[in-house]
């Protein structure tokens, strides 16, 4: 990994003293993303943030991929009691039982959406006609697009899904832009 420029001013949630989430920050968060794993990656993550602080949820990502085959959604869509008990034994991810058997019915139906709509981008821009929002406003935590995505993955039968998590799911891929105006990346990213 290239030296992080400590000089440069950042969205001030930033912590400065973890290196793996300043490289999130300057390199990840906000970027618009169309790559259905990482999408998928992301989608998962941000479910079992939920309740917790995302930086918790980042220093566990290697943890995560692992545990989680990669995030290979055909095996996850296949995980049994088995695997479930197994992945409670993980000191390294979130070992919480309720998001983990939520983990995989959302990756079932996150399977049926791509099916339906031949890709999740395809779905989220179905809901956003492509356009990216900027909404530096960092108080802000839902919106009319976030409860409207909500809604629908709630109506197929998802959970951890609300709103708020909906929203900051947004956020990581690019969809909402909430880099503040005084940050580097603020006009990086488009």
């Amino acid at each position: 990994m290239n030296a992080i420029d400590l000089t440069k001013k950042r969205c001030f949630w930033c912590n400065l003293k973890n290196p793996i989430y300043v490289a999130y920050h300057d390199h990840e968060w906000g970027v618009p993303c169309h790559d259905e794993k990482k999408l998928y990656e992301y989608f998962i993550l941000e479910t079992f943030q939920a309740g917790l602080s995302w930086e918790c949820i980042l220093n566990k990502r290697e943890n995560f991929r692992k545990a989680y085959d990669g995030f290979d959604i055909d095996k996850v869509c296949n995980y049994g009691d088995e695997k479930l008990d197994e992945l409670m034994q993980d000191a390294g991810i979130i070992r919480n039982r309720a998001k983990l058997r939520a983990s995989v019915n959302n990756s079932r139906i996150y399977r049926e959406i791509m099916r339906e709509h031949g890709s999740f981008d395809a779905y989220l821009q179905s809901f956003t006609e492509g356009k990216v929002i900027r909404e530096p406003d960092i108080s802000i935590t839902t919106s009319p697009l976030s409860d409207a995505l909500s809604a629908d993955l709630k109506k197929r039968g998802m959970s951890f899904v609300g709103s708020t998590t909906i929203y900051a799911f947004l956020q990581a891929i690019g969809v909402i832009n909430s880099h503040t105006k005084d940050c580097f990346c603020y006009e990086q990213v488009t």
